[in-house]
């Protein structure tokens, strides 16, 4: 590929021989005479580098290089003059030169040099298409679904973005959000991100549960050169490298109680520092978290800290699991199977009305990640355009597992007749038939009855139950 580049130079000569080495090289070159020439050519060449000499007739080329960044930001410009002293190199660079050099010119290092401006190009193009593909895909109508939950949790998202962008001082609230593996959090916390007021920040995302507590607090808070004996050079840590931006840790009940208190200072305090440096570092950082598990169960069994938990859950979201979304599935399930169509290169793809029955009715334990990878194995072994129930690979072992759960859970249930009954009279006839089976000892009965020994208590005294009373 060759790149443009534009030569602002009044030189002649010099100019010219530039164009015919740079050409040598496979580059494009136009040649300006004046500041005003090169403006003209800005639009129409539109080039990638810019060769812009500091004394041109008529305007400075300090004044061309503040004109030609207004026009186009992007463009790298490379400053030559012979006139150069440091001043002038730092007026420059302060005015967003890419680099200077003093004539007369080496073209070989001239060469050298260009190819490092439009590699940086190169690279800072790739950076910026990545990162505007990763918005697109991380915007709010990436949460697919309509059912109520999930137009309550979309709903909650706006209200918190809009709450940011009005936010006048302060940092943005720390975001926990929960719900069953595969039910799409990581989705929730980038369009949190990507939506909100630090979506030109980096997005940082670790999984806490993927590598040891050690590794973790080094991955999070970085280290200085030696601080142990694998920490040959000096690294920034996660916090550092999402300055400005969101820091989203999932599976944040995973983390051990030592590394928590870490956490919760660099929360409360936003310093980091980093293993084996004493000195504290100010962060600005917005921190998102994720988990399936129950935190407050975590909190009472002792393995995580109250005030780091409640730090966490400033706001809280909570992720449906699909099998709750109802026709949600069919809406996910038809966006999985258009992209692995079009991926296999199988277009013209659907589901019969029965596999959709089907789809509605399965229980979906592994959520809206199962459905993915499951329409995929799918629209990979089908050679019919139109799926059948049969071709769905489910986890059917899970189906007659949770069928069993059903039943077992149906025959624990009490019937209610068609006629209704007095639930007053319901339980004072339980709490007598418990005590008639533990022969009035008030203590056995309440654990039959789930109750504790004072509420049971209350209950006897309530219906005036005694032993005479049977």
């Amino acid at each position: 590929m060759s790149y443009a580049t534009l030569i602002i130079e009044d030189e002649t000569t010099l100019a010219k021989n530039m164009k015919t080495y740079l050409e040598r090289y496979g580059y494009e070159v136009r040649i300006a005479q004046s500041a005003e020439e090169g403006f003209q050519q800005l639009d129409s060449f539109k080039p990638d580098v810019i060769l812009l000499d500091l004394q041109l007739p008529g305007m400075s080329g300090l004044d061309a290089l503040a004109r030609i960044k207004e026009r186009d930001a992007q463009v790298k410009i490379v400053i030559i003059t012979a006139h150069g002293n440091i001043e002038t190199a730092v007026d420059a660079m302060k005015a967003g030169a890419y680099d200077f050099m003093n004539k007369p010119l080496v073209l070989a290092k001239l060469k050298v040099l260009l190819d490092k401006a439009v590699g940086q190009s190169k690279l800072e193009g790739t950076l910026s298409y990545y990162r505007e593909k990763e918005a697109g895909e991380s915007a709010l109508s990436a949460l697919i679904g309509e059912s109520p939950p999930m137009r309550s949790l979309k709903h909650q998202i706006e209200q918190i973005i809009d709450s940011e962008r009005k936010l006048t001082e302060g940092d943005p609230p720390a975001v926990l959000i929960t719900g069953e593996t595969g039910t799409g959090k990581e989705l929730a916390a980038r369009a949190l991100h990507y939506n909100g007021p630090r979506k030109n920040g980096p997005f940082i995302e670790i999984n806490c549960a993927s590598i040891p507590t050690q590794l973790l607090e080094a991955e999070l808070f970085g280290y200085e050169r030696g601080a142990f004996t694998d920490a040959k050079e000096k690294k920034i840590g996660l916090f550092q490298a999402a300055e400005g931006g969101t820091l989203f840790l999932d599976e944040i009940g995973e983390i051990e109680i030592s590394l928590q208190a870490k956490l919760l200072k660099a929360l409360e305090d936003k310093v980091i520092r980093r293993i084996g440096n004493i000195r504290e570092q100010k962060v600005d950082v917005r921190i998102v978290t994720a988990t399936n598990q129950s935190l407050e169960e975590a909190v009472r069994q002792g393995r995580f800290r109250s005030d780091l938990f409640f730090r966490l859950r400033i706001i809280n979201l909570e992720l449906p699991p699909l099998r709750s979304r109802g026709n949600d599935i069919l809406l996910l399930a038809d966006h999985f199977l258009k992209i692995q169509s079009r991926r296999y290169g199988k277009q013209g793809m659907r589901f019969s009305s029965e596999a959709e029955k089907v789809l509605l009715n399965y229980s979906w334990p592994g959520n809206v990640r199962e459905l993915r990878n499951m329409i995929e194995q799918t629209v990979l072994l089908s050679r019919d355009s139109v799926i059948a129930p049969e071709q769905l690979s489910l986890l059917t072992g899970f189906i007659k597992m949770n069928q069993v759960d059903r039943q077992k859970e149906n025959m624990d249930r009490f019937s209610l007749p068609l006629q209704g009954i007095s639930l007053e009279k319901v339980e004072r006839d339980f709490v007598l038939q418990a005590l008639e089976q533990t022969s009035w000892n008030v203590t056995q009965a309440a654990k039959l009855l789930g109750l504790t020994r004072d509420t049971l208590r209350y209950r006897m005294d309530k219906y005036k139950l005694e032993p005479s009373s049977s």
